[in-house]
């Protein structure tokens, strides 16, 4: 099991399902092809099939502990929406277990946004066939943005966007009184902050942890691929507004670069952390 450092906090890996998504021109319209062949030996195995064209996906969480919270960021997806080639596994309780940790003893879960492959294990089904939150003790942190655009009763069916995925995942935190919304940003504590970095969804965060004079920035789906490094205005085909992503990518890169902070991205396999180094008007990933 994969375990991060940054101070005194440390980020454990929680993994559920690794797929071959999508060819690269289809999941990032737009994208150039020569930037895959340009940075292959960045790129595969762990992130790109250049032998199908295909882009790998990891659906993960991560386990956050230190300064007496144990924090949950994002939950990846419900076990029956797994992809018909998903191993055996992901359940998400069996995943904390092993990492030392019970559904009680999380103390905040934050989704990054409010896809369904990062609020899925959010809920369970009850011994009466009832949605109800898997974490009894936990505040669950949703973005208003967000919680606006996946409205049930406003909602238009599109990729993305699922009422069923609301009724079960959402919804029934609302009515626990689980829910802590926020706009904008919000502060847990000097060591833990959420910043909206709209495009991707108009509600997505991004978590800051910083500890002992180290940062890093969990971005959820800001990035896909570490090819959006050197194709920074190239989003993916499941952002609702690319340009806007894309200027949010750029900003939050140049962030992440100018005070060397540990870029945590929700999807990449392999390598699952980095840091970044400006490149001119674009980024590298830093050795």
């Amino acid at each position: 099991m994969d375990t991060l450092h940054v101070g005194d906090v440390s980020l454990t890996h929680i993994p559920q399902v690794e797929h071959w998504a999508l060819p690269a021109p289809e999941f990032f319209p737009g994208t150039d092809p020569g930037t895959w062949t340009a940075h292959r030996s960045r790129l595969a195995p762990a992130h790109w099939d250049p032998d199908t064209g295909r882009v790998r996906i990891a659906v993960q969480s991560w386990l956050l502990r230190g300064s007496g919270r144990t924090v949950l960021v994002d939950t990846g997806l419900n076990p029956s929406s797994l992809p018909p080639d998903a191993p055996a596994g992901g359940d998400l309780p069996a995943g904390l277990a092993a990492a030392g940790v019970t559904v009680a003893d999380v103390d905040l879960v934050i989704c990054t946004h409010l896809h369904a492959d990062h609020v899925g294990g959010n809920t369970g089904l009850d011994s009466h066939g009832a949605w109800t939150p898997t974490f009894p003790h936990a505040r669950y942190l949703f973005s208003r943005p967000d919680l606006e655009f996946f409205d049930p009763d406003t909602l238009t069916e599109q990729p993305g966007r699922s009422a069923r995925v609301f009724a079960e995942s959402i919804a029934p935190v609302l009515r626990a009184g689980q829910a802590e919304i926020w706009d904008d940003a919000y502060t847990v504590d000097a060591g833990l902050r959420l910043e909206l970095a709209p495009g991707h969804t108009p509600g997505a965060g991004v978590v800051t942890v910083a500890s002992g004079g180290e940062r890093a920035l969990l971005v959820g789906d800001l990035l896909h691929s570490p090819a959006q490094f050197w194709e920074p205005a190239v989003s993916s085909c499941f952002c609702h507004d690319p340009r806007q992503a894309a200027r949010t990518r750029e900003r939050i890169l140049a962030q992440a670069a100018d005070t060397d902070a540990l870029l945590v991205p929700g999807h990449f396999g392999g390598q699952r952390a980095m840091r970044v180094r400006r490149d001119g008007d674009r980024f590298s990933p830093r050795p």
